[in-house]
């Protein structure tokens, strides 16, 4: 088999239903070869069967891949590996849903690259278009030792009932769905159209009941909104008929006329909260008469089980979620990345480590070996919604051998939770809404940052969108970044907002404050001031945000970084007005929005 032959894959039959899929896109896209079929409909299609078009036009399409709750099998690696080789540009990018997704696919190839896909189960269906996108869950579900429950089979049962679901096809906008297992909410419920948090309750007898709690109408984009909870406690039997009743008032309520306030954080902000909640547990109510009633413990439940995977009382606990300080020590590389990239702490003693993709992409050697990796140790792995993967069930014997493997694929750098781990956007690469090159102002700060020896920082993240729309939760980070367009000495040039103190975890939500605009050439020095005071100042386990507020807030730190707002005369420094990855003079180019979150 060479890199360009599909692997060799024993696979259980094809779902019929992603076959069918498969059969119907094939079909419409010959009737829009044909013309029979016009742009504007087969735009809709396309894009409900994950498939978006690129900046750079043509028949050039992006391909997102459906990973629920970012679990996949070492076939599904393999697989990914031959199509990024084969059909793409010899990498995928992860994304902050925990999808993945991959560029230059030809329209043409779209329908085979879909075969290949649903060889080792995986989809593109519903990936994006105004469908329930994936459904995200805790990377850690099932291996943390602080979960109430482990997440895993309700995330897997949503995913199930919502996908291809009638109600769900054709909505005001996409509708996502977050699942955390317990309040530190590393699945970040807490800005989701509907977002689920496992938590318990005290019965009259004094026994303990585990089950949900249930946010709606949180979101980010241009106008963020916190999450609120829609009942202090869920019963397991109720949860999937709290979601389904949620998605019907969205059907129901949500603005088809205006795109831009069609959110269910903008239904939430036309009725009230305390009618929009009203209706949907009336919704929940009587959806027993429904054909679709989800109701009792789902099929994946009762086979999975969601039993919690429980505390090690013998061991040290690994702290988990955002503000965690994380400490680098030891002689060697492999101690370094013990410290800051291994997990542990659950009831029967195994352990999860990260691999670190930075800035979410992994080439196609890279994903064999990994597929490699998950055979050998007979791992679990999912992808993160910080763009790096975790092997899960691990015994502590065998993290030497894994640094190793890791270590000859370029995986194996403690970057997971220290500050070198910027997440960023696509941006002006391949997005039609991006005003910058998010990815290369990523890239720019983590080697600015390691060149302050301040890349190994724990306790920090900084996130990066190209645009105000936040693909990138720069508003849920301690630092974060969104890219705009600046007129300055009579020309166009690169910039960025950045925010301040960004925060989600213990059923809290904050979005980063504003602190000043800058030249995109300005905006890595930018971040390693304030990662350098940040440093030099917090007292001994102080968070992020504790810490702005005792130093002056968003606008109290910013005085100290106004000098960095500034642009030099064209002449002096020609490269202020030239865009990170690019050789011309900036242009933003913004093309029509195909929905890229």
């Amino acid at each position: 088999m060479t890199l360009l032959e599909p692997p060799s894959i024993i696979t259980d039959p094809m779902d019929p239903e992603i076959q069918a899929d498969i059969d119907k896109f094939r079909d419409v896209l010959r009737g829009y070869e044909s013309g029979d079929i016009s742009e504007d409909v087969f735009r809709v299609f396309r894009l409900t069967n994950g498939i978006y078009g690129q900046r750079q036009g043509g028949t050039n399409q992006m391909v997102r891949v459906k990973v629920p709750y970012g679990s996949m099998t070492p076939e599904q690696f393999d697989m990914i590996a031959f199509l990024v080789d084969r059909y793409s540009r010899g990498w995928a990018h992860i994304t902050t849903r925990q999808n993945l997704q991959f560029h230059y696919v030809q329209l043409s190839e779209i329908p085979d690259v879909m075969q290949h896909l649903g060889s080792v189960g995986l989809t593109t269906r519903e990936a994006c278009g105004d469908t329930v996108r994936n459904v995200q869950g805790c990377h850690l579900a099932g291996a943390c030792p602080f979960e109430n429950l482990d997440i895993t089979p309700w995330a897997e049962a949503a995913y199930r009932h919502f996908v291809r679901n009638p109600i769900g096809q054709r909505l005001p906008r996409k509708f996502k769905i977050n699942f955390s297992g317990c309040e530190t909410d590393c699945g970040q419920a807490m800005f989701n159209d509907a977002g689920v948090v496992a938590t318990t309750r005290t019965r009259a007898d004094g026994s303990i009941e585990a089950g949900f709690r249930v946010y709606i109408a949180g979101g980010l984009g241009t106008t963020p909104h916190a999450a609120l909870a829609l009942e202090d406690f869920t019963p397991k039997e109720e949860l999937l008929p709290t979601i389904e009743a949620i998605l019907r008032v969205f059907d129901q309520t949500g603005n088809r006329d205006n795109k831009l306030r069609a959110r269910m954080k903008w239904v939430v902000d036309q009725l009230g909260f305390d009618e929009t909640k009203r209706r949907i547990l009336a919704s929940r109510k009587f959806l027993l008469a429904s054909a679709s009633w989800p109701g009792g413990l789902p099929a994946e439940v009762v086979l999975a089980g969601d039993e919690p995977a429980g505390l090690d009382q013998s061991g040290a606990v690994t702290p988990i979620g955002q503000g965690t300080p994380v400490s680098i020590g030891g002689p060697s590389d492999y101690d370094r990345w013990h410290e800051a990239n291994v997990v542990r702490g659950i009831a029967n003693g195994q352990v999860s480590a990260y691999a670190w993709a930075p800035l979410g992409d992994i080439t196609g050697d890279q994903f064999r070996a990994i597929a490699d990796i998950q055979r050998e140790f007979d791992a679990d792995i999912r992808l993160t919604n910080r763009q790096n993967l975790v092997i899960r069930g691990l015994d502590e014997s065998a993290l030497p051998h894994l640094h190793a493997q890791l270590a000859a694929i370029e995986m194996a750098e403690p970057g997971a939770e220290l500050v070198r781990d910027v997440v960023a956007c696509p941006g002006a690469d391949t997005c039609n809404l991006a005003v910058t090159q998010s990815r290369g102002l990523a890239k720019a700060i983590g080697d600015a940052l390691d060149a302050e020896g301040l890349g190994e920082v724990g306790g920090l993240r900084i996130n990066i969108s190209g645009c105000p729309n936040s693909c990138g939760q720069h508003h849920a980070a301690d630092i974060g970044f969104f890219g705009a367009e600046r007129r300055v000495n009579g020309r166009s040039a690169p910039g960025y907002q950045m925010l301040l103190g960004g925060y989600i975890g213990q059923d809290q939500m904050h979005f980063g404050d504003k602190a000043l605009r800058l030249p995109a050439k300005s905006a890595a020095q930018a971040a390693v001031r304030v990662v350098r005071r940040f440093n030099e100042d917090r007292t001994v386990g102080e968070s992020f945000r504790t810490w702005l507020d005792r130093s002056g807030g968003a606008q109290g730190v910013a005085r100290d970084l106004a000098d960095l707002d500034a642009f030099p005369a064209y002449e002096v420094d020609p490269s202020f007005y030239v865009d990170f990855d690019e050789t011309g003079p900036y242009v933003a180019e913004i093309g029509e929005s195909e929905c890229a979150t």
